[in-house]
């Protein structure tokens, strides 16, 4: 068999070329047999051969040149058993639908289709325009393949058909082939290729070039050196895990973070939703409910991993209501619209104007309505007073703002906590998709069961809204938590950590998290390994138990900063530290870098967020445990000593703040003048 682009001689039979990887046959369908690349019919049986062979739509070539490109294959594995009794029509419409599907997932990551040849895929990064992140960008194509691929052949019955996923990134000749499409040859190509045949059923695997551009944000497995055919020498070979940061390792951190288990579901739900607001241009609101720790945020967190990798623009908005109580009705919002216009929190006055200014040239058109908008928000940023009007005209403003970001391209807005939320709020927010019907704007809420307790009626089905209370995962799931997290636990202490977590995600990482405290585990190769005998440990009954045993581990004085900074919230400021304890910030910051070390707290290093500068609780029940163990006098000083702080600001918009730190040391207070005083 002569390659048409090389001219290379193979051997009957073969599929691809074995000098540059370029489609030697069509294979039919429905009869398995072989034609020629130009057919458009089977020889043998007459089936229609074009929907296999269509390319991508004409674009320009690129010049011949030689560029480092990252390669796809992509196979069915299963399928001759299932094409084979079928009618013809019936194996067509699966592969259009499994073509159609593929082209979709490999554009959405910024691939090109190079062709389709029988059941197989090849698609190529960085062959028009290269970025860094390509290689990265195909093994998230290569994964969400596999994962659409599991749900077409459950949808039609045939479990047993399966993809299998090779990648390669290395150098390649480039450039046009006779229709106009880019043309990739080289080695590079056959590898990629063999890389695909050695894959185990359902899974990626990689080349060492993908490997080492993509692991900064994606955990692999090393699976040894592969005997691939027609390779003189191994190839080393990893198969991709799991997704765990946004592109190029943004947002990655060094502490625990467990296999995302149990919530596939509910994050295609999440997937879904985001594909039909943006095609359709309607708005969707998606509700997640559950217990503190049950995975809300973690299934949110992968889903923002998921929507970085796409290659369209997708404006990401994210704000937390605090738990100060009723009256902070915009916190949320006003989060969401600094993030936007790269506010942060010590930005004077004449600042937030300028931005919030060129945050609304960019996104609304007619002058009028910005300087309407603009009016009404600022308030919302805390800077000047509200102009008189009705309230309504303030959440029109808001509405308004993201209606011109969503111009752009699809908007998500994602409000945590909402169960801190005022009524104003959630009423605001209940009623965004009757509003937006016609805007591409995706809102997604997360809420403790609280929310219903406030609104039985909350995510209640109609239109647009679908309302997700996600429950404890079972116990082979929690086994997959620990075990992926801290692969070789001995049984029984993994056995123990999941009968202790009860189904709670958090509760098992907290659990963990003692044992590396306690220094029973360490880091090792990118991960975590034990060191010694844990089968024996006593693990504390609770996990306000395993909270407190590991903040008992920290000296007196790391153990009071923890304390005081419990007191400001779930994030705080060495400023406001200062102020509340009465020492340099010079000096609380060593300490809070010891603590972070601990991994009870982290700095905020996201320039997109306001919070930026700051440090935060890794978990809110962290700080809770914390607050818990504070003496009342303490308490009653520090919180006096945190409203003088926030009045101090000047701020309208943290009053309520200052009032709750007032509420807070009157009830802490004994009767007496003290008392009385506040």
């Amino acid at each position: 068999m002569i390659c048409e682009a090389c001219q290379t001689s193979n051997p009957e039979g073969n599929r691809f070329c074995g000098n540059c990887g370029n489609p030697l046959a069509l294979i039919c369908p429905n009869c398995a047999t072989s034609n020629p690349t130009d057919s458009k019919f089977c020889g043998q049986c007459g089936t229609a051969l074009d929907a296999i062979a269509s390319p991508v739509e004409a674009r320009a070539a690129p010049t011949s040149e030689r560029r480092l490109v990252t390669v796809l294959f992509a196979d069915l594995t299963g399928y001759t058993s299932y094409a084979e009794g079928r009618d013809a029509e019936d194996v067509r419409a699966f592969l259009s639908d499994y073509f159609d599907r593929s082209r979709e997932v490999i554009e959405r990551f910024g691939g090109i289709v190079e062709k389709f040849i029988g059941d197989a895929v090849m698609a190529v990064w960085g062959v028009e325009t290269a970025t860094e992140d390509d290689a990265e960008l195909a093994v998230r194509a290569g994964l969400e393949l596999v994962e659409v691929v599991d749900k077409l052949s459950a949808d039609a019955g045939v479990p047993e058909l399966a993809l299998r996923v090779g990648v390669h990134t290395g150098e390649a000749a480039v450039g046009p082939s006779d229709d106009h499409m880019g043309f990739v040859t080289g080695d590079l190509v056959n590898t990629a290729s063999r890389l695909e045949s050695a894959a185990e059923p359902g899974t990626v695997l990689a080349g060492e070039g993908t490997h080492l551009a993509a692991s900064r944000s994606i955990v692999f497995e090393h699976v040894g050196s592969q005997s691939l055919k027609g390779k003189s020498l191994p190839v080393d070979a990893w198969r991709p895990l799991r997704v765990v940061s946004e592109r190029g390792g943004r947002g990655r951190t060094d502490s625990l973070e467990p296999p995302f288990v149990g919530r596939t579901n509910e994050l295609r739900l999440l997937k879904d939703m985001l594909e039909s607001v943006g095609r359709e241009s309607r708005s969707r609101l998606i509700s997640l409910v559950g217990e503190a720790g049950i995975g809300k945020s973690r299934l949110v967190w992968e889903f923002l991993k998921w929507i970085d990798g796409l290659a369209e623009t997708i404006y990401w908005h994210e704000g937390r209501s605090p738990s100060y109580g009723d009256g902070v009705t915009f916190w949320a919002v006003a989060e969401m619209i600094k993030a936007r216009a790269g506010i942060v929190e010590d930005d004077p006055d004449d600042v937030i104007a300028e931005r919030l200014g060129e945050t609304l040239e960019t996104y609304v058109g007619d002058e009028s309505d910005r300087e309407w908008i603009r009016r009404r928000l600022l308030p919302v940023l805390g800077v000047g007073e509200a102009p008189p009007g009705e309230r309504a005209e303030l959440d029109a403003a808001v509405r308004a703002f993201f209606e011109g970001v969503a111009t752009q391209g699809t908007t998500v807005l994602v409000f945590e906590d909402l169960h801190w939320a005022d009524t104003a709020l959630i009423d605001f927010v209940d009623e965004l998709t009757d509003w937006w019907r016609n805007q591409p704007i995706l809102v997604v809420t997360m809420a403790r069961t609280d929310l219903i307790d406030k609104r039985p009626d909350w995510g209640s089905a109609r239109q647009g809204v679908v309302s997700l209370t996600l429950g404890p995962l079972s116990d082979r799931e929690m086994t997959e938590v620990v075990t992926g997290t801290v692969p070789g636990i001995p049984e029984d202490a993994a056995a123990t950590i999941v009968e202790r977590a009860a189904g709670i995600p958090l509760y098992a990482v907290e659990l963990l998290r003692g044992l590396l405290a306690q220094g029973s585990l360490e880091a090792h190769d990118g991960g975590y390994r034990v060191v010694g005998e844990i089968a024996d440990l006593a693990l504390p009954e609770s996990l306000q138990a395993v909270i407190g045993a590991r903040l008992d581990r920290l000296d007196s004085d790391d153990r009071s900063l923890i304390q005081d900074a419990a007191l400001l919230g779930h994030s705080f400021s060495l400023r406001g530290l200062a102020a509340v304890t009465g020492r340099e910030t010079d000096d609380i910051e060593n300490h809070l870098q010891q603590i972070s070390r601990r991994e009870l707290i982290e700095p905020v290093r996201d320039p997109r967020s306001p919070e930026r500068g700051q440090y935060r609780f890794l978990q809110d029940m962290i700080r809770e445990v914390a607050l818990g163990r504070m003496s009342r006098d303490t308490r009653r000083q520090r919180h006096l000593a945190a409203a003088e702080f926030f009045d101090s600001l000047g701020d309208p918009e943290v009053a309520v703040v200052v009032a709750s730190h007032f509420m807070q040391a009157l009830e802490v207070s004994v009767e007496g003048e003290e008392k009385d005083a506040i």
